[in-house]
Order: structure tokens, then sequence, then C-alpha cells
């Protein structure tokens, strides 16, 4: 019986802190949002996509380097890198043992919808409008909103 005392022991698990922006999650993606500027050259494009990176952080909450993974070019895997520079972390203290961690990163670029709207004016003549020679013009258009 004291065998399986020995299997049952279970055994804490320290893991190490890791630094963490301020205010956690919901408010690293609402700075992204509110600073996230789409380049010129990305826009003109119609260009799209998520710039992957990873960002070497110390224990002191500041970015030290930056890698990007994937991302569609035109400009916003640079934006994207500019974004994480900017950001500060809050600092980790691990035992008096000073860590670099690092911390993978994903950027959404979406343009917002473009709404365009197409009409196109066509006169139609009927029999009615032939014999009484008056000129009645009837108009039809479609209105067409991407998202």
């Amino acid at each position: 019986m004291w065998l399986n005392a020995l299997f049952v022991k279970k055994t804490e698990k320290k893991f190490i802190k890791l630094p963490e922006y301020p205010g956690g999650k919901e408010a690293l993606q609402k700075y992204i949002k509110e600073n996230l500027v789409y380049p010129k050259e990305a826009a003109a494009n119609r260009v799209e996509g998520i710039v992957y990176l990873v960002a070497e952080i110390n224990d002191n909450g500041d970015v030290e380097g930056i890698q990007i993974q994937k991302g569609p070019g035109y400009g916003c895997d640079e934006e994207a890198a500019r974004l994480i520079k900017n950001i500060r972390f809050g600092g980790v203290k691990n035992r008096g043992i000073r860590l670099k961690t690092k911390k993978r990163f994903k950027i959404d670029f979406k343009l917002p919808p473009e709404n365009n709207i197409h009409y196109k004016i066509t006169s139609k003549k009927t029999k009615d409008n032939i014999k009484s020679k008056s000129k009645t013009k009837n108009y039809s258009y479609s209105i067409q909103i991407k998202k």
C-alpha cells in the first residue's frame, strides 16, 4: 500500500513569470486598434493580411528585438514592428533572475469595406410611347455594397 503513496505524491511546478501588457489582452488589442496606421502603399494596392512577428522582452518590460516571421509586405510589416516596438510591458521579477522572454504577436491588417454605388440609366420606348410620340423615360438602377 505504501507503494501507491509514492506514485500519488504530487509535485508542485513553479513556472517563470512572463511579462504582460498592463490591462491584459483586451487592452493590448485596443492599443493596436487605436494606434495602427494603415500604410499608404498597402491601402493604394488594397492589400490585406496578417503580420506574424516575435518580440524579445527583457525583465523591465522593454521590447529589445523584433523578428518578422511572415507578412503581406507593402509597409504592413514595418507598421506592425513599429506598434510592437512602442509597447511597454509590465516588469517581472523571477526570484532575482533577470530573464529575456520571447512573445509572439499577430497583427491583422484589414481595410474597411469599400462601399460603391453603381447605377445605369436606361430609357425604354414602349408601344404606347411610340403611338403617342411622347418621350417617357424609364429608369433602372442597382446599388452594390461590398462588405
